[in-house]
């Protein structure tokens, strides 16, 4: 019988089956039909991870299943604003007269603050698939190897593109040091390539500590914007504790999510999670409904990253506040 496929489907699908053969597309769209009969949003993840299977070279890319939808990022207005304005240019086969094709932005913050779920975001929104590259696994004892792995995971990327690629931590991997060292040289070849790539990858770079990065990669030009996710406020506060407990299926009307939220100044988003998490299973011990007091309760023996460190978060966010966009 013949099965049509709504137009944005459509529309996705020929975007994220760009690279492969006629063949192979076939094969992977009848496959997708074959498990359930029709074909479907839910299915472009799988196809996603197929495609990457055929492509892979061994890199030290990951496909990432795993994405996010907007709606499950708390605050960051402005950060979305500029997703959304930015989305259709990325998406078309060739930007409108007098527009670059958006090449990609750094998210700095605290630790926890939603930098990783920001960048799944890109990709759920976009509906596009999510590479995540360990910057660890390319480096190699022998000289020249480990640019030679880069080069290849970006190849990789371009095969997969339209893309969003991933690199969590970026510092870790290009901490500045000896000029003849390894990671210096990782940094010419990954400068090279943003400077020239022609290919729809869209790169999304996380630091959580900014002043060990080269200056070359900060100088402007190199990535479109640099955003700034800092401590959320109470009323982003309030709406991750009603994310969080919407996602475990409880009663929303049944917590005071702004006495929670005014008790959690100066928690991460990450730490909000953990303390819903937590108050759950002492809830799920007492043989009990969870309730406001058992999450009031794991906050209040909680001390979060902005109170231990207190010293290098206001650092970071002295530095961050004349020199990067804030993200909400």
């Amino acid at each position: 019988r013949r099965l049509e496929a709504p137009a944005p489907l459509a529309a996705a699908l020929i975007r994220n089956l760009s690279g492969l053969s006629l063949v192979e597309a076939r094969r992977l769209v009848r496959n997708a039909i074959f498990d359930d009969g029709v074909l479907s949003d839910s299915d472009l993840p799988r196809l996603m991870d197929a495609k990457y299977r055929l492509l892979d070279q061994g890199s030290a890319l990951s496909f990432e299943l795993d994405v996010a939808e907007p709606q499950e990022l708390a605050g960051l207005r402005r950060l979305k604003r500029w997703l959304a304005q930015r989305q259709r240019v990325f998406q078309a086969s060739s930007p409108p007269p007098g527009l670059d094709t958006p090449k990609g932005l750094l998210l700095l913050g605290v630790q926890g603050g939603g930098k990783s779920l920001a960048a799944k975001a890109v990709a759920g929104a976009w509906q596009l698939p999510l590479l995540r590259m360990d910057f660890g696994a390319l480096y190699d004892k022998y000289y020249g190897e480990t640019e030679r792995n880069l080069r290849a995971a970006l190849q990789t990327a371009a095969l997969m593109a339209p893309c969003v690629l991933w690199i969590d931590e970026i510092e870790k991997g290009l901490t500045a040091g000896n000029d003849e060292g390894p990671s210096r040289r990782l940094l010419g070849t990954l400068l090279t390539w943003m400077a020239e790539r022609k290919d729809r990858v869209f790169l999304v770079a996380t630091a959580n500590d900014i002043s060990v990065l080269p200056p070359e990669l900060l100088r402007k030009g190199r990535f479109d914007e640099i955003f700034f996710i800092d401590l959320p406020s109470a009323e982003v506060r309030e709406e991750i504790f009603r994310i969080h407990l919407r996602k475990r299926e409880q009663d929303l009307d049944r917590h005071d999510c702004a006495a929670l939220a005014a008790q959690a100044e100066g928690f991460t988003g990450a730490e909000i999670e953990q303390a819903v998490v937590s108050a759950l299973y002492s809830a799920y011990g007492d043989s009990a409904e969870l309730s406001t007091a058992h999450i009031a309760q794991e906050l209040q023996q909680t001390r979060p990253l902005s109170l231990l460190m207190a010293e290098k978060v206001q650092a970071l966010r002295q530095w961050a506040a004349d020199r990067t966009v804030p993200a909400d």
